[in-house]
This record gives structure tokens, sequence and C-alpha cells, in this order.
């Protein structure tokens, strides 16, 4: 099976090409992907076979072989900062939780930092 990284790919668009070992550009459909995966970063290494399409060479069965390094693992939040973060965020969402208690649901822009926030604290996590 051939071999190649990606040259780019567009979530949106739903496809993008591979560059193979070949030196030849390949279209790689979101379909081709594997299962679980909706998107690659440029770089990423890939196995993949190869039909021709209306258009050219067409990528079929891909196999992630290696991704590029993540630049958000190299800028994790300071593990002390993070603690902090967490400590407040327990504190917002007891406030949250006692307006609950008393019918009140967090509305409008309350409810848009309070989700910014999670948001925020998890990608941090997950990062």
């Amino acid at each position: 099976m051939p071999i190649g990284r990606v040259k780019w790919f567009s979530l949106e668009k739903g496809f993008g090409f591979i560059s193979s070992e070949e030196g030849e550009d390949v279209y790689l459909a979101a379909a081709a992907l594997p299962a679980g995966t909706t998107s690659v970063k440029p770089g990423t290494k890939l196995e993949f076979g190869v039909a021709e399409g209306r258009r050219g060479p067409q990528a079929l069965s891909v196999r992630i072989i290696e991704a590029p390094a993540s630049i958000v693992a190299n800028t994790r939040i300071n593990t002390d900062d993070l603690a902090t973060m967490i400590e407040d965020t327990i504190k917002i969402l007891d406030k949250v939780g006692n307006g609950l208690r008393h019918g009140r649901h967090p509305q409008g822009p309350e409810a848009e930092r309070l989700a910014k926030v999670l948001r925020g604290i998890a990608g941090a996590i997950e990062g």
C-alpha cells in the first residue's frame, strides 16, 4: 500500500489531499478516514489504497501511521495555575448549584460565561 503525508485537509469541505512518497497528489475524502476520525492535520503520515476516480487518484482504506506532534501538548497550562482555575470553577459551580436549588437557571451572559469557563477547563485538562 502507498504511504504519504497529508498535504491539507478541510473539515468544512470534507476532503483534502495526500502527497504520496511517489510525488503524486492523491484526493482524500473524509469518508476514507478511519472510523471515528473526522479530520487529519497536515503532515500526518498515512497508509492508503488507491483507486482511479473521476479526477485522478483517490485514497481508500486510509490508516494513520503517525500523527504530527501537537502544539497544544507543548503549551500546557502550569499545574498550579490549572489547580487554581479548577478551584475557582468549583466556587462558580457552587453558586450556580445554589441558584438551581431555588429554581434559577443561569441565563444570558451568565450562562455563556459559565459554558465558556467549563469548555476552557475541559480543553486545558485534555490538552
